[in-house]
């Protein structure tokens, strides 16, 4: 399996996060052109891979994950609580024949990301 997939969970409930918005950019010269959004579902997987493997390309990718309006609907939870908003992560894909897939884990003072398989 080749592309680019991802899912979000909230690391403070220990459990997936639906509903939060993804914005996927791909650089072209010196700046980010927005692909597409898309939201997670009730397991906080996209729908459908982020770039499905036959469009995958050697490039430079971005994932915007708009972790915010999420935690704002969570009990307890204040817009003073969220420390880091909207996570950006930026990666390169130099082998477009394998499967980068691109996890977020997040809670109100924290977020993470690895590459995930």
């Amino acid at each position: 399996m080749a592309g680019i997939t991802t899912h979000v969970l909230d690391a403070d409930r220990g459990r997936p996060a639906p509903g939060v918005r993804i914005d996927f950019s791909v650089r072209e010269g010196d700046a980010w052109r927005l692909v597409k959004s898309v939201v997670t579902n009730t397991d906080g997987r996209t729908d459908a891979p982020i770039l499905p493997a036959a469009e995958a390309k050697v490039g430079q990718y971005q994932l915007e994950f708009h972790i915010d309006a999420y935690l704002k609907t969570k009990p307890g939870v204040t817009e003073a609580d969220i420390f880091v908003d909207n996570p950006v992560v930026r990666f390169a894909v130099f082998d477009a024949g394998q499967h980068y897939h691109v996890p977020m884990l997040c809670a109100p003072g924290t977020c993470a990301t690895y590459r995930g398989s």
